[in-house]
């Protein structure tokens, strides 16, 4: 199938990237010429495992392509998806700027039917605004071209996305007429062929969807760092806690580890959106109002056992940090608990030694940009040398299995701030060390 892909984020990189993979021929478009001719040129702006290879490869096959020019790209192709950026108004809403820009130009520029699919994650609603901006510019047109709005919202996890695209759990389809849904049943039919994967539903349900599930999965992280700060302040061990309810097969283990609060691109900006939708339709969420105020106060924890052990005054501190990103094997910082908790130790005069293994250039060149408090390394050792204490803030695989003696040859005290409850706290303290973890 001839499809082309109105944005190359990190959802429209993947989706096309991965239905090129299939043998469609696929054309992204974008409006940076820089970001198109580094694509042409095999540079990837976004580290994801496994897609710089498939992009490369494809990209080489002529099956995927790239280009600036909206126009040449509806030409030849029949599918349009929509995957360019909501970023979260000031209010907590998605701002659809962009998504309708997309719109009108489609508008502008198609020359047959087409099926126009939301792949952005969009508010309950959207599709019809979309349609609403097709039609208008094709009625300046004075043209009587025909064409489907359809909902097929994405469910990638960072760092999984390539994966979780090729072996969908789900595809959720929100269309309004027969002839949409068959074409989306052939459209992925190569991703679903071992299983019945396609969901299909009216559009509004599925723009629902996707909100709902980004909300739940967000409510058990809150929930679960609520039941850690309880058992902090009791005496139970949270950890153990965590499997007692994990083995009921109504709750499984998914998204039950408590730590310093989530970040990224979808669960703060989706709650967020969601609840502004809510209210804008006269009905207030209190639940995810909860889940986000928990949140806030989430990403502070680790920050305020440093605090609490080494005094207000941070001045001559220095504090080693393992992860910035918002969580392991990727480069997205949006969001980060690791932004919050060394700007958080940085103002109180501390210094930090930081390492990541992909998320540095984020680091320096937007999420922590002029604070000189911070110097980064290049190795997790590297960050231990004459530091006070080493915070770990995100899990990457690296960090799991330390060398501990290691650890404590370069730190000026055996010291460990545990933001992900990755280590064995008996183990830890028969050899001396002072071992700080989420909700124990």
């Amino acid at each position: 199938m001839n499809i082309s892909v109105i944005g190359t984020g990190y959802v429209g990189l993947v989706t096309g990237t991965c239905f090129a993979e299939m043998g469609n021929s696929v054309i992204c478009v974008d409006i940076d010429e820089k970001k198109v001719e580094d694509l042409k040129q095999g540079i990837i702006p976004i580290y994801e495992p496994g897609l710089e290879k498939m992009v490369l490869q494809n990209h080489e096959n002529s099956t995927l392509n790239f280009t600036t020019d909206l126009k040449s790209a509806l030409d030849g192709t029949d599918i349009c998806f929509i995957a360019v950026g909501t970023p979260m108004g000031e209010d907590g809403s998605a701002d659809l700027q962009y998504v309708l820009a997309v719109a009108e130009g489609i508008g502008e520029n198609m020359s047959h039917h087409m099926y126009i699919i939301d792949k952005s994650t969009v508010p309950v609603g959207t599709a019809d605004k979309v349609r609403a901006k097709v039609q208008e510019t094709l009625d300046k047109r004075g043209s009587d071209l025909t064409f489907d709005v359809i909902s097929n919202p994405e469910f990638l996890k960072e760092g999984a996305a390539v994966s979780d695209f090729m072996k969908p759990d789900r595809v959720v389809i929100g269309a309004d007429n027969d002839g949409a849904f068959d074409m989306m049943r052939e459209l992925y039919a190569p991703f679903t062929h071992s299983h019945e994967r396609f969901v299909g539903m009216d559009i509004k349900s599925a723009e629902m969807t996707k909100y709902a599930a980004n909300a739940m999965l967000a409510t058990k992280i809150s929930f679960m760092n609520e039941i850690a700060n309880i058992c902090e302040r009791v005496g139970a061990d949270v950890n153990q806690v965590r499997h007692g309810i994990g083995s009921d097969s109504r709750i499984g283990y998914s998204f039950i580890y408590p730590g310093c609060g989530y970040g990224g691109s979808c669960f703060p900006k989706d709650v967020q959106a969601l609840a502004k939708t809510s209210k804008d339709y006269g009905y207030e969420l209190k639940l995810l109002d909860a889940v986000e105020a928990v949140n806030y106060a989430q990403k502070r924890v680790v920050s305020d056992k440093v605090i609490k052990k080494f005094g207000e005054d941070l001045s001559g501190k220095t504090f080693a940090v393992w992860g910035l990103a918002f969580k392991p094997d990727t480069d997205d910082m949006r969001e980060a608990s690791a932004t919050t908790i060394i700007t958080e130790l940085t103002k109180r005069g501390a210094k930090i030694k930081a390492y990541d293994p992909k998320a540095e250039h984020e680091a320096r060149t937007h999420y922590l940009k002029g604070n000189e408090s911070v110097e980064y390394v290049s190795s997790k050792y590297d960050a231990l040398v004459d530091a006070d204490a080493m915070l770990l803030v995100t899990e990457w695989k690296e960090f799991r299995a330390p060398d501990f003696d290691e650890m404590a040859k370069r730190l000026n005290n055996k010291v460990i701030f545990d933001g992900r409850n990755q280590y064995n706290r008996k183990r830890l303290e028969e050899s001396g060390w002072e071992y700080f973890e989420i909700g124990v």
